[in-house]
């Protein structure tokens, strides 16, 4: 995997919504003069409202907007001073009405993510850790970054997953005094709920485990005095517990609360919560209009306001189940998301119920796995009966169209989110005669001359070079490095090929291409478990290979059903093998399938970058020096030629058994010194293969200026006789390697054989790309394109990428 930085995800982000934005279905503008609630105006037309998040409809409440208004008239637009000097006249009235709700006393925040960036970090001690639902809402994961400066360590689960939370506590308990879950109790873009009462059982099984809830989509539509989801399921709160509530969205005003037995724990969050204690109060509109609904919510009101919308519900899920459409959480929560898989499935759906005038959310990443898009719809007391039955009967209509319109299916889908197959939908896709896919599961099925001519002359995947592969490392005994091979080829009706490819599947490290400190770390924890933090990975190419793992004819019409076709093999293949990540690399930064790719649910992340040399036949040490740029020649002059005297070069077709083994001992050195890319160690196998295969040879260095004369330096190089040289591994004896500069010496003997050979370019592949520009090598910026099972995956990876602590 490529190395995920922050701003790698912030590009990644920005790119998937920008893109949203530009098909129009995201970052819209309402145009109506006035609101009701049941229907919006945008780009002028007027569509039935099943976006908002305001499900009681509380906000159109005529009580609550005079409340406000009076507000003003009384107090003022705002009350601009600190709640540490003194709150306006109206808080500790909204106060005393929370507390009736709740029976608790509340605090009381400008909203719920300045709330969770003023209790989180107050509530957690240094000795404690967190543990988050990776689906918990994106402000309490924020929240939890200030933690991490801290040497708090912040875990992450799979949603939902109580085996897996159980794992983590046992875990973190012998180095932690108070664990706390972090979850939502409504989830808001799946509908779905915390397992609350399984979550109490683990706390009274763990006495560490605390547990804190983002409810702000659980409020006021259920729950005695509306007062969430979480608290209708606990009744009374425990100490253990921590619960933050809203006043905004179904509410219908402004602000959160937070909700805590201990009041010591309440007094200090309300001195030390950085956004309490600094920031402005909430305006008197909005503590006037929380109050004029607090007075709702304390009337029987309340309970004939949660059945009308839950009837409505009802009403609805009765609809849906009649059309089998992938609902994926079927509950009672005004909250439904219909899957669609991929962006550009979403996309067309959204346009056509736009088009028969009824407003959606789009639901993308990173708010749900890019591969997990689909539609989020909210139900509210504004939208009447014959609203919803109209919505179903389109939903139904539309959904086969727009799956059939992006080459997509009912049964991609329910894999993608895990669904039961039984109620897929058939739906007429049309079938691509015009394209015949061949799959083989080894090189020696497909025509030399053909692969060589259109992938040989890359790396070392010629024809000969994927059978050392194949030897190398299928059926292999070692689990660690035991590779699947497949290799697909699309040819129109005549036989003319439009692609070539082939993949592998196996483990891979997650922090391959982590920080070297990151690796350092988790490589101790690998000393007794092998596999943590890996991977089971399908990837075009393999991890011995790099470059161009995928030909495609771009100038035949047919060039683009048949990268689609490909898509559609390799995600067949990834959901047949229940594989962790799909990955495609490695492409250039700027390529034609960048947009195919993505509107298939991929994302893209730039790759360390590819080290090549290219030049023509050179003469002498002075021909080669103009090849370098004046800075290079430099370093050329005084940190290699110097240091040739001092070692003798050998270049042998094959090694002695004393050889072979004193070259795998000086490869084992780099591989326990170098985290720059972390792989597994190879087994002697694969230096064993290449000694039997005539295209590899190897660079020997040997110190001379020691008696014995030792083998210090090695590399392990392919002879791709189509095109390249590749230096494919390295070996090195590090107690010579800075005093003799042996590195840059291997280099550059490197770069001397290979002109010998007449070879016109060397891959020096990624990593020390400082070191390889200096010997003239230029820089090639990639990108990959990845497909996770879910948000867990990728955020796990980011998290290596960016902060160990959080997984250590």
């Amino acid at each position: 995997m490529a190395k995920i930085k922050h701003n790698n995800f912030i590009d990644t982000v920005d790119e998937v919504l920008s893109g949203a934005k530009n098909i129009g279905v995201l970052h819209l503008y309402a145009e109506d003069k006035k609101l009701t609630g049941r229907t919006i105006q945008i780009k002028g037309k007027e569509m039935y409202h099943f976006g908002t998040t305001g499900y009681l409809g509380l906000e159109q409440d005529d009580r609550i907007k005079e409340a406000a208004i009076q507000a003003i008239r009384d107090y003022g637009t705002q009350f601009p001073l600190s709640k540490s000097y003194i709150s306006h006249p109206l808080y500790s009235e909204l106060e005393a009405k929370i507390e009736d709700m709740y029976g608790i006393p509340p605090i009381i925040t400008k909203n719920s993510t300045l709330g969770h960036l003023a209790i989180i970090p107050t509530l957690l001690r240094d000795e404690d850790g967190v543990i988050m639902d990776h689906q918990v809402h994106w402000s309490v994961q924020n929240a939890c970054q200030l933690l991490k400066l801290r040497g708090i360590p912040v875990e992450m689960i799979r949603h939902n997953n109580l085996n897996m939370l159980e794992e983590k506590i046992k875990q973190l308990s012998s180095k932690c005094d108070k664990i706390w879950y972090m979850a939502d109790g409504v989830y808001s873009m799946f509908g779905d709920y915390a397992p609350i009462a399984e979550l109490i059982e683990l706390t009274k099984k763990y006495s560490q485990l605390h547990l804190y809830f983002d409810d702000v989509h659980g409020m006021s539509w259920i729950g005695k005095n509306g007062t969430g989801f979480v608290f209708d399921s606990i009744k009374e709160l425990p100490e253990n517990i921590v619960v933050v509530g809203t006043l905004s969205k179904t509410f219908g005003a402004s602000g959160a609360t937070l909700l805590c037995k201990n009041q010591k724990l309440r007094d200090k969050i309300k001195n030390f919560g950085g956004p309490l204690t600094f920031s402005a109060q909430l305006e008197p509109a909005s503590v006037g209009a929380a109050i004029a609904s607090a007075n709702i919510h304390l009337s029987p009101e309340i309970t004939i306001r949660q059945k009308e919308l839950a009837t409505k519900i009802e009403y609805f899920n009765q609809l849906l189940s009649q059309g089998n459409l992938p609902i994926i959480s079927k509950n009672d929560s005004p909250v439904f998301f219909l899957g669609m898989g991929t962006p550009i499935s979403s996309y067309n759906f959204v346009h056509r119920l736009f088009n028969e005038g009824f407003f959606l959310n789009l639901g993308i990443y990173p708010a749900v796995p890019i591969k997990n898009t689909g539609i989020r719809i909210t139900l509210s007391s504004h939208n009447q009966k014959q609203d919803i039955h109209e919505l179903a009967e389109a939903m139904k209509y539309h959904y086969p169209k727009a799956l059939e319109e992006t080459n997509n299916s009912d049964e991609k889908v329910r894999k993608a989110f895990g669904l039961s197959l039984e109620d897929a939908l058939s739906i007429e896709n049309k079938i691509d005669d015009d394209i015949i896919m061949e799959e083989k599961s080894t090189i020696e099925d497909i025509n030399k001359s053909d692969w060589n001519n259109l992938m040989g002359k890359n790396n070392i995947f010629d024809w000969k070079g994927l059978v050392y592969l194949e030897k190398a490392f299928k059926n292999s005994i070692d689990q660690y490095n035991n590779w699947e091979f497949f290799y697909y080829t699309i040819k129109d009706k005549k036989g003319k090929i439009l692609l070539m490819t082939f993949g592998t599947y196996g483990i891979w490290k997650d922090d391959m291409l982590a920080t070297e400190s990151v690796s350092k770390q988790l490589e101790e924890i690998r000393k007794t478990n092998p596999l943590h933090l890996t991977s089971k990975v399908i990837s075009l190419g393999c991890l011995f290979t790099e470059g161009k793992h995928c030909y495609v004819n771009q100038e035949e019409e047919l060039a683009e059903r048949a990268v689609k076709l490909l898509l559609d093999k390799l995600e067949e293949k990834y959901n047949d093998l229940k594989a962790d990540m799909l990955v495609l690399r490695d492409f250039e930064e700027k390529n034609t399938w960048d947009k195919v790719i993505q509107e298939q649910g991929y994302f893209k992340i730039n790759m360390p970058e590819s080290c090549v040399f290219k030049s023509e036949k050179w003469q002498g040490y002075e021909e080669f020096s103009k090849i370098l740029s004046p800075r290079s020649r430099k370093h050329f002059n005084k940190e290699i030629i110097p240091f040739e005297k001092h070692y003798k070069v050998e270049i042998k077709d094959s090694l002695n058994d004393t050889e072979m083994e004193n070259a795998y001992q000086l490869y084992i050195n780099v591989k326990n010194n170098n985290y720059a890319i972390n792989t597994f160690q190879y087994a002697k196998s694969v230096f064993q293969n290449m000694n039997v295969f005539p295209n590899w040879e190897f660079i020997l260095l040997y110190l001379n200026t020691e008696e014995d004369t030792p083998l210090v330096g090695v590399m392990f190089c392919y002879k791709n006789q189509n095109h390249t040289y590749v230096p494919e591994l390295i070996g090195m004896d590090y107690r010579w390697a800075k005093e003799f500069n042996l590195y840059r010496q291997l280099l550059f003997q490197t770069i001397k054989r290979a002109n010998e050979l007449n070879f016109p370019q060397i891959d020096f592949g990624v990593s020390a790309s400082f070191e390889k520009r200096k010997v003239g090598a230029k820089i090639i910026p990639k990108v990959a394109y990845v497909q996770a099972r879910d948000n867990y995956t990728m955020e796990v990876m980011n998290t290596i990428q960016n902060d160990y602590k959080s997984i250590s």
